[in-house]
């Protein structure tokens, strides 16, 4: 199934609203917001479809206008069935000076057989905030299933005014290497990770809080990298897909509270 979904959002009278929207089956979108007088619209992206299909080549384009902020939700577990050709999935996110926009997305199982591909570009502006995560699991664990997917790969690029700031280049391919051997995930079945950019990230605070609040999280290990602009990248390891996203609901949570971590607001 080939199927697009674009919207753009824009701020008015201090609140995001949905400027634009357009999708194709099996995608729909969904106004979840819950406090109509905060500035941040919650859009839920949903779909008719089971899971991922042989053959499926899905375009997600969003656009945020100067000052908007979305956060981005999922419906459910991302699903990726057996397949006969691999499934594609490009997303290519815009962000105008002063967005913000948040993508916390439930895990992605890779059932035995699954082959995926996923591209995604994200463009930001002056002062405009990103906040991107990931988890990928090794498939229906409790069935029995652990790795035994085709191919999964990942591409991120983020990029500040034209400039490429990140690139994240994840490939899973369990026939040729088993990904829970030494150098890999050693021995954990459960890999991932959170890209956050924001000019106003008070980053020696946060680093260090970040730190002690996901080391009481038990079954998780992590790391954290400063990027070369106000920013850091999460990397984590675990075994339970609860766990992690726990871990990056408390991330977010951290970084958009704005009484603990911001500072006065400047340029990148």
């Amino acid at each position: 199934m080939i199927a697009s979904l674009d919207i753009t959002a824009a701020l008015r009278d201090g609140r995001t609203y949905l400027k634009k929207s357009f999708w194709q089956p099996p995608f729909k979108i969904a106004d979840v917001t819950e406090d109509r007088r905060r500035p941040t619209l919650h859009l839920m992206q949903m779909s008719a479809s089971p899971g991922v299909l042989a053959g499926d080549h899905y375009q997600i384009g969003i656009r945020l206008e100067e000052g908007a902020a979305v956060h981005w939700h999922t419906q459910s577990y991302q699903r990726l069935f057996s397949m006969s050709a691999p499934a594609q999935q490009h997303v290519r996110v815009d962000l105008a000076p002063g967005a913000s926009f948040t993508y916390l997305p439930h895990p992605c199982v890779p059932q035995a057989g699954a082959d995926f591909r996923a591209d995604n570009r994200i463009s930001l502006s002056a002062n405009s905030r990103l906040i991107w995560g990931e988890i990928v699991t090794c498939g229906r664990k409790l069935n029995g299933e652990v790795f035994q997917f085709s191919n999964y790969r990942s591409v991120t690029e983020v990029f500040l005014e034209g400039k490429l700031i990140l690139k994240e280049n994840l490939r899973l391919l369990p026939q040729r290497t088993d990904p829970r051997g030494i150098g890999h995930l050693e021995g954990f079945t459960h890999q991932g990770g959170l890209i956050c950019m924001d000019a106003q990230l008070d980053l020696p605070r946060l680093i260090p809080l970040l730190s002690e609040m996901l080391a009481a999280i038990p079954g998780i290990d992590f790391g954290i990298t400063g990027l070369p602009v106000n920013g850091f990248a999460l990397r984590m390891l675990g075994n339970h897909s609860e766990r992690m996203m726990q871990a990056l609901k408390i991330t977010s949570e951290i970084i958009t509270n704005d009484d603990i971590l911001c500072k006065p607001s400047f340029r990148y």
